[in-house]
């Protein structure tokens, strides 16, 4: 099976998201809910399909903004299920709405969601798995995997050959730091 490194070289959709994204540290939480949102919204669908609807699925979900989102009414609800240029799932729509209001709770709790990760950073994949099913709806083994990876919470985003592993390595990523 070939590596998305290799998958993702000089193709138009993945090409940019691989180079500049995949495994690099996020700068915000409004960041880190996007990238959750998209692993969500990727569940049985292709990610390319994902890639090529995120500018819509930004503007559908207010930016990926935090607040604005976990404030969506039942009337965004029914805009959402109705938009095309969207993943129109309902328990992804849901997921994304309730998803942002644990993630409030999380910043109430521990300053950020970033804060939050770190906080449980590290623990094996098992143990992850584990706590974002407990925190947050829609997530699953490989959703938890992949979020985690793409944000540099677990290593294996980019083979160690290609030229964007040092890149992101010197970016510090969460995987790379020593723990005491």
């Amino acid at each position: 099976m070939a590596s998305y490194c290799e998958v993702a070289a000089g193709h138009p959709v993945h090409g940019p998201h691989h180079d500049t994204q995949h495994g690099f540290p996020a700068e915000s939480d409004d960041e880190l809910f996007e990238r959750l949102m998209l692993e969500v919204n990727q569940a049985g669908l292709s990610w390319e399909i994902i890639l090529k609807k995120r500018a819509t699925m930004n503007a559908a979900y207010a930016g990926f903004e935090i607040d604005k989102v976990a404030a969506f009414t039942e009337k965004d609800r029914e805009r959402l299920l109705n938009d095309p240029g969207i993943i129109r799932n309902k328990l992804k729509v849901n997921a994304a709405i309730e998803n942002a209001k644990a993630i409030q709770r999380l910043q109430a709790e521990h300053g950020s969601f970033m804060n939050w990760l770190d906080a449980h950073h590290p623990r094996p994949r098992e143990a992850w798995v584990k706590l974002f099913k407990k925190t947050f709806k829609f997530t699953g083994g490989e959703i938890v995997n992949e979020f985690l990876m793409s944000t540099g919470y677990l290593p294996g985003a980019h083979r160690e050959e290609c030229p964007v592993y040092a890149v992101v390595l010197s970016r510090s990523p969460a995987w790379s730091r020593q723990h005491t």
